[in-house]
């Protein structure tokens, strides 16, 4: 077992073993998992030190449906709280997250907002880490007298303008919310103090008599929320953490929408790319995924020429030539030798926590682990792509779990792979049905 591996916490083990039970993606320990992303780590990290030096950073990931592109942009967040960033991960879609409603993308942005020691949304957090960081940098100064609480709200208001000063000038209601907010907490008006968190956080049906107390007015629009995004990066910032990633999955979906609602959506994309290369949002690291046809269909980028231009990328090198610093980055998805070792790793990881360890090394060795990942494989029509969630589920629940409950279970002799439609994904569910001679309800022996 690697020292990675041996180091890990229990509460860290039982985290990421418990998702993969469940057939999920990990939200934490996922370099644990990792497996062919080494070539970009470089790249990534010389990225995360420009966001946190307070420039900005920009990239696309490539891929088909289960390359992995969820668990990347997952292990790419671990890396990005690891250097202080806030994260937040956000789905597009079109009833819910529509991405030409940018003040919509901003509300969901909030709502997931996550630091390295807060769950999200962390927006009061951060906002009370922030006014904490101008009171301190205002008593540090000397001017103000001990207990002269008029003296230092005044000083603290003006220290707040002059940080907000660039945001105030395109979205003054960002800075009056925040100081209506510090009235509210200050006068144990909790009522009102949640109103306006609210308010900043993009919410709808706010009181309006929360939002007349603060001087605001009406709930946020499109521009607006390009507006609240640039004060957040300045809270952020003020009060210890450098910058955001801000992760935009499946945008591919924009190609299932109405053609008027597929162009506004592309235009506010290339619109907020235009503003990230302006400067606009310095300490923003912003990553879409999608899937190729997204990037290369005519329902998709290449309608929308400016942005086609901005994303251009040539794959038409062999992919171990593909540079970890373009703006597409392609995921070349799995094989069957980096299926194997991906069970190996999570074989590692659970007999730290297992009640019988001693029992893995032989009844789950790595060969067993290669013949596991080559029958789900053919079950899903040889789409390699396509069977890591399942496979760990598999390995996890139906292998590994019986092995350290029952002295007697032995996998080759008493296991049969077997999946049924109700187990699977859209996605899942095509490939076994396509496979030859593979019915839903399959049973494959590994004996």
């Amino acid at each position: 077992m690697s020292a990675t591996v041996s180091e890990v916490s229990a509460a860290r083990r039982r985290e990421v073993i418990d998702a993969l039970r469940r057939g999920t993606v990990p939200h934490t320990g996922l370099g644990l998992l990792a497996v062919g992303l080494e070539r970009f780590e470089n790249a990534l990290d010389e990225d995360l030190a420009t966001v946190t030096r307070g420039g900005a950073a920009f990239h696309a990931l490539r891929g088909e449906y289960g390359s992995g592109k969820t668990f990347f942009a997952r292990w790419l967040a671990e890396r990005a709280k690891r250097r202080g960033l806030a994260v937040s991960e956000v789905q597009i879609s079109e009833t819910e997250t529509p991405l030409h409603r940018l003040e919509t993308v901003y509300r969901r942005l909030v709502e997931r907002l996550t630091t390295a020691t807060h769950q999200p949304s962390a927006l009061r957090a951060v906002i009370d880490s922030w006014f904490y960081a101008l009171e301190e940098e205002v008593l540090a100064d000397g001017d103000i007298a001990d207990g002269d609480e008029a003296a230092l709200a005044q000083a603290v208001d003006e220290l707040l303008e002059r940080r907000l000063a660039d945001v105030a000038r395109t979205t003054p209601a960002f800075s009056a919310a925040l100081r209506g907010y510090r009235r509210a907490v200050a006068t144990d008006d909790s009522a009102q103090a949640e109103a306006l968190i609210a308010w900043l956080g993009g919410q709808r049906s706010v009181a309006a008599s929360a939002r007349r107390a603060a001087g605001v007015r009406g709930d946020l629009d499109h521009f607006g929320a390009l507006g609240f995004l640039q004060g957040l990066l300045t809270v952020l910032r003020d009060c210890g953490h450098p910058g955001l990633l801000l992760v935009l999955d499946e945008v591919e979906t924009l190609q299932r929408m109405r053609s008027d609602v597929r162009e506004k959506s592309l235009n506010a994309l290339r619109q907020l790319l235009d503003e990230i290369d302006a400067g606009r949002f310095p300490g923003l690291f912003l990553v879409i995924t999608g899937t190729p046809a997204f990037y290369d269909g005519q329902q998709g980028v290449q309608r929308l020429a400016p942005l086609a231009q901005r994303l251009a990328t040539d794959f038409t090198t062999d992919a171990r030539f593909d540079s970890p610093r373009a703006v597409q980055l392609r995921l070349p998805g799995f094989d069957l030798p980096a299926l194997g070792k991906l069970g190996r790793k999570v074989r590692d990881l659970y007999a730290g926590a297992a009640r019988h360890p001693e029992r893995l090394p032989n009844r789950v060795d790595d060969t067993y682990l290669d013949e596991l990942a080559h029958a789900l494989t053919g079950s899903l029509g040889g789409k390699v792509g396509v069977a890591p969630r399942l496979y760990l589920r598999k390995l996890v629940a139906d292998v590994l779990d019986r092995v350290d409950e029952f002295a007697d279970f032995d996998p080759r002799a008493h296991y049969a792979l077997t999946l049924n439609s109700t187990e699977l994904t859209e996605t899942e569910r095509s490939a076994a049905a396509g496979a030859d001679g593979v019915e839903l309800d399959l049973d494959l022996d590994l004996s």
